[in-house]
């Protein structure tokens, strides 16, 4: 669910990988991060790419349907599929649980010597979310924000990563797209999720956890994305558990039980950020989703403490993508009070730093929260993830994260 911010490109480095142990490195580098646009403009570009995810993710909370959606997700990773190889741009979404390329435009699997359909016997078919159609094969449909509609037949393929030692890996489940309706994914072939349901990438190849560490906005330094058994972390770690939904059971939910801005907590509801017994709201991490999204009740709690806590005016922020700004001072050396933000998860607390909550539209001489209101489901955004290692333990069923220096990862 996958969407996002400013695109990363992935460049693959294999490390390790064999059907026990796995270890890729990948490396991200922000696509957005170009010299001409400012850390606001990419943010605003991300924020309108994401808002059909987001109300297409809250949706299908009460609906029961495939929570893989898409408006642009910030990473793409480059690796090839078929016998003979075909190189191919994925977008890569921990929102996401299908791996999907589009089989008319740009892969045509009749040229291929290891493509084949899947039965709907199969296991991989059976883990669709939608009852899929059996003629004989696994016919899938799904329906996305935005009006979008992709049709296909569930399939398998070889899977090649890397370049100079390349590792091929075979009858990988992928859906193999015949027919869509509205736009697709911009500057990539398809999506790889990386979601906690058997389709995924990374179920698929066997890794039970997987880590990722991303540099600052504007930044070209290079952002590492790790698989495997390359996935660790060190220093003063911390870890919360996931929480399995069971509506929407690929996402990865954590217990947010509160927030503090500085040292003041927050008068929010303990329920506010919880599960409903109908599976709707609750608070999920997305490497898709740019900016922070919390539920307008607790959102409008920590907007009253930041007007009182910063000193600056409150300012006009209708021609931004924001909803909260403030007037930026004209003394460029006057200090300016943006305490840390605090997120309390269960057993763990992540500290955000002001520079990876408030952002300078310098155009507009403001200063912007870089957090967003919405209805139901919260949703913590990679921006807030900023110089943050963050691991997926899967198998383990708990996400774990320390403080770092991403480029030196």
């Amino acid at each position: 669910m996958a969407q996002i911010v400013p695109t990363l490109l992935i460049s693959l480095i294999l490390v390790l990988m064999n059907p026990n142990v796995l270890g890729i490195r990948i490396g991200l580098t922000h696509i957005d991060s170009e010299p001409n646009l400012t850390k606001s403009e990419i943010l605003e570009r991300a924020i309108r790419r994401t808002k059909h995810k987001l109300t297409t993710l809250t949706s299908t909370q009460t609906q029961i349907q495939t929570p893989l959606q898409y408006s642009r997700p910030s990473y793409s990773m480059d690796f090839a599929i078929g016998s003979p190889s075909v190189p191919l741009t994925w977008l890569m979404d921990t929102g996401s649980n299908l791996i999907w390329t589009d089989c008319k435009a740009t892969f045509n699997p009749s040229k291929s010597t290891t493509f084949a359909k899947l039965p709907c016997s199969n296991p991989l078919c059976q883990s669709l979310p939608d009852q899929p159609t059996c003629a004989p094969n696994c016919d899938y449909t799904y329906a996305y924000g935005g009006g979008t509609i992709i049709l296909g037949v569930l399939s398998t393929e070889t899977f090649t990563f890397g370049s100079n030692n390349p590792v091929s890996v075979p009858a990988i489940g992928f859906g193999c797209n015949t027919y869509s309706i509205g736009p697709l994914p911009p500057n990539a072939a398809g999506i790889a999720g990386l979601a906690r349901g058997k389709l995924s990438l990374v179920s698929q190849l066997g890794a039970t956890k997987f880590s990722y560490c991303l540099t600052s906005y504007g930044e070209t330094k290079s952002s590492p994305l790790l698989l495997g058994s390359s996935a660790i972390l060190s220093g003063s770690v911390q870890s919360t558990p996931l929480v399995t939904n069971p509506n929407q059971a690929v996402l990865y939910y954590l217990s947010l039980k509160g927030i503090s801005v500085g040292s003041q907590p927050l008068a929010i509801g303990s329920s506010v950020f919880e599960l409903d017994s109908d599976g709707s709201g609750g608070f999920i991490i997305d490497s898709g989703t740019g900016v922070t999204h919390l539920n307008s009740e607790g959102y409008q709690v920590l907007k009253q403490e930041l007007e009182a806590q910063v000193n600056l005016s409150v300012a006009d922020s209708s021609s931004t993508e924001f909803d909260l700004c403030f007037t930026s001072p004209s003394d460029q050396n006057a200090v300016v009070n943006v305490p840390d933000l605090v997120f309390h998860f269960e057993g763990a607390d992540m500290k955000i730093p002001g520079t990876n909550y408030f952002v300078e539209v310098s155009k507009l001489n403001l200063k912007c929260l870089a957090i967003l209101p919405t209805d139901g489901m919260s949703t913590l955004g990679n921006f807030q993830q900023q110089n943050v290692h963050i691991l997926y333990d899967v198998g383990a069923e708990k996400l774990s994260f320390v403080q770092a220096q991403c480029d030196q990862v």
